[in-house]
């Protein structure tokens, strides 16, 4: 199954439904499989004093999320545009009212963003739908994560698989530097929560991804803007359309590269590269019949079509078995492999 790689789309619309449409379209052009939004609803989710985040104090969190937020009838246009274009809509909900709009919209399956991993309340309502659940992980604690993957498991009722969850590593600095990216953890995950995990990336480059690929990542997630000029918490660490595009490349390339296999026992594919590059033991001079091959008569040169150089040491010390010209590729039949002198 390939990685499934989500563009984060959050709020950098800035409540602009005709750029966050636009967003869902410039996600499909670069190739992504799902856009994900945020759906706040400010009353539900925060007091109207609550702090801002370090990197984002252009307005108060409570304006800004009833500003950029969307009417229902806004939210079903979004996502009927992204199923057009064919991505997977997503929007992370942030109360349990959020969860109800949701529904009513038909979301295919939840982002639970790091900031309510502990808000147990919220998580046992996504469970409670039954859909696959994808729990970022970026400034919880072991303990957190297992309180979260508990209640999702224990509120979404018995499953014959755990292929409903997915684990994300995730680091919640904005942008995050290269050594706090944490994939180490990743394998972690997987053993403790038995369930497969990607990667929530917060870095300005799509390198954390390929890794992650390789280390067995199933989901990749990255913000996604037109501009990391525009105005917004999240344009700033986004990757811009080009750059997102070639992100999507690469990780479809790594996937390629780790499902192929070599078999190093098998050269025949190789049989006219070898012709052309390798060497084969050649005549120095002029080699009349019977005479003793000896280092000033054969030496090893293009083309591999003859004994290969990797013998010179057998053919030392035979007998021309006929007449040799200089500079002759030589063959099997060319030395007489019944006599071998010390050759000097």
């Amino acid at each position: 199954m390939s990685v499934f790689i989500i563009a984060e789309v959050g709020s950098v619309h800035d409540g602009s439904f005709g750029n966050a449409g636009r967003l869902i379209d410039a996600a499909a052009e670069a190739g992504a499989d799902a856009v994900k939004f945020q759906t706040h609803i400010p009353q539900a989710e925060t007091v109207r004093d609550a702090p801002s985040p370090p990197y984002f104090k252009g307005e108060p969190r409570f304006e800004y999320f009833a500003r950029t937020g969307f009417a229902p009838l806004q939210w079903g246009m979004l996502k009927e545009r992204a199923e057009a274009a064919g991505l997977v809509f997503l929007s992370s909900p942030f109360s349990t009212e959020a969860v109800e709009l949701l529904e009513e919209l038909g979301v295919q399956r939840y982002k639970v963003p790091s900031g309510e991993v502990t808000n147990l309340p919220l998580l046992a309502a996504i469970a409670a739908t039954g859909k696959p659940v994808l729990l970022s992980s970026g400034m919880s604690s072991w303990q957190e994560i297992d309180d979260a993957v508990a209640t999702l498991r224990g509120a979404h009722g018995p499953r014959s698989d755990d292929d409903w969850l997915t684990v994300l590593q995730c680091t919640s600095e904005y942008p995050c530097p290269y050594e706090r990216v944490g994939l180490n953890v990743m394998k972690e995950m997987r053993q403790r929560y038995r369930c497969p995990v990607g990667l929530s990336d917060h870095t300005l480059t799509p390198f954390a991804a390929y890794a992650a690929v390789t280390l067995g990542a199933t989901v990749i997630e990255k913000h996604f803007t037109f501009s990391r000029r525009m105005y917004g918490s999240d344009a700033a660490h986004s990757l811009e359309p080009g750059e997102f595009a070639e992100m999507v490349r690469g990780i479809r390339a790594v996937e390629a590269i780790m499902a192929g296999e070599v078999d190093k026992g098998d050269h025949s594919r190789y049989r006219e590269m070898k012709d052309i590059f390798e060497k084969s033991v050649v005549t120095l001079a002029t080699v009349p019949r019977g005479q003793v091959l000896t280092p000033e008569l054969v030496g090893v040169k293009k083309p591999g079509t003859g004994i290969p150089a990797r013998r010179y040491q057998e053919v030392l010390g035979r007998r021309a078995k006929r007449d040799l010209a200089a500079d002759q590729v030589l063959r099997e039949h060319d030395v007489d492999w019944a006599e071998q002198r010390a050759a000097r």
